[in-house]
């Protein structure tokens, strides 16, 4: 807008005017900032706004009562945080795990027992109970899917496990159906046909229901084979009762709400019998007996078989906390 007086033409006097306008523009720096150097144009200075930059918001994880984890662990989830599910891990340590696959239910939940380094009994001829467990465990499961039902085991690795987390997962997907998979140990003698033990919640209808369809599954798919059997005086489908007369194991007693039983399904003490669980063909046979029976007890409406009056025993329970656990990376 403002010239020199050269470049304008006009006498002192208007210069003088124009230097009072000056003036009192210049007291105005927001408007006009005057150049001072003789000869020059003066321009204006835009004002930048600063960059507001948003903060970043994490996106909610969805709710879930159990996830797998990434190397593939079935985990109750006890809460949430900002960074993650908080869980359970398999030691019974709380830990907060950034991602996972939420688990909303199970229509069967299945348990292997024992596993990593708590082995269970070990056969004459050194197999593993936990190994056994795993295996029928797994076998099952592939009949149950294929038959359309939904399962979820509570480990699917050779890896320790603690109870606590077991009965936790299956509190959380409440499923319609729990069984725990063992082989038993230190039978009384011997038996006229397999050995075969299930165990209900003394408390449950339907859990002695699924109990004796597993028993009478198991006992019929053993009985082709040909061995010398042992086993203990009350073998059959029974329920055990501690001091305060309630569920004697863990794994009843715990999930008290879900229709649970737990199988002992053949003796691995005994060398004939271990010489069997060795073969996975075996192995497969008692993975689809035990399947048949939860499906039995979930389609239909059959009794189950093999209800015996337990003898009372007084054989200390084992294994299962957390001392020594070390979790594996989740």
């Amino acid at each position: 807008m403002f010239t020199s007086n050269r470049a304008s033409g006009f006498g002192r006097t208007a210069v003088g005017v124009v230097a009072l306008a000056c003036a009192a523009c210049a007291s105005d720096a927001s408007r006009v900032p005057l150049q001072r150097a003789a000869g020059t144009v003066p321009t204006t200075v835009a004002t930048v706004p600063p960059t507001t930059v948003p903060p970043t918001t994490a996106v909610p994880l969805p709710p879930a009562q159990a996830v797998v984890s990434p190397k593939g662990f079935a985990l109750p989830v006890e809460g949430s945080d900002p960074a993650g599910y908080v869980v359970q891990t398999p030691c019974g340590n709380r830990a907060v795990l950034p991602s996972g696959t939420p688990l909303s239910g199970a229509t069967v939940v299945l348990d292997p027992g024992h596993g990593g380094g708590e082995t269970g009994a070990i056969g004459p001829n050194g197999l593993g109970e936990a190994v056994v467990n795993l295996a029928v465990a797994q076998q099952a499961r592939a009949t149950l899917a294929a038959a359309g039902v939904n399962v979820v085991m509570t480990r699917s690795t050779d890896v320790r496990v603690v109870l606590a987390t077991r009965s936790q997962l299956v509190d959380k997907l409440h499923p319609q159906a729990f069984v725990s998979i063992h082989h038993n140990s230190t039978p009384d003698g011997s038996h006229a046909g397999p050995g075969t033990e299930t165990f209900y919640q003394v408390r449950s209808t339907a859990s002695k229901r699924l109990a004796g369809l597993v028993y009478e599954e198991a006992v019929r798919a053993l009985s082709t084979y040909q061995v010398d059997w042992v086993g203990n005086v009350d073998a059959g489908a029974k329920y055990r009762v501690n001091d305060r007369g309630g569920d004697y194991y863990h794994m009843l007693r715990e999930t008290a709400g879900v229709p649970s039983a737990l199988a002992e399904l053949a003796f691995i003490s005994d060398p004939p019998e271990a010489a069997l669980l060795a073969r996975p063909d075996v192995q497969d046979v008692e993975g689809q007996a035990v399947a048949r029976g939860i499906l039995r007890f979930l389609r239909t409406r059959d009794a189950g078989s093999g209800y015996v009056n337990p003898v009372p025993r007084n054989t200390p329970a084992t294994g299962g906390g957390a001392e020594g656990c070390v979790d594996p990376p989740l």
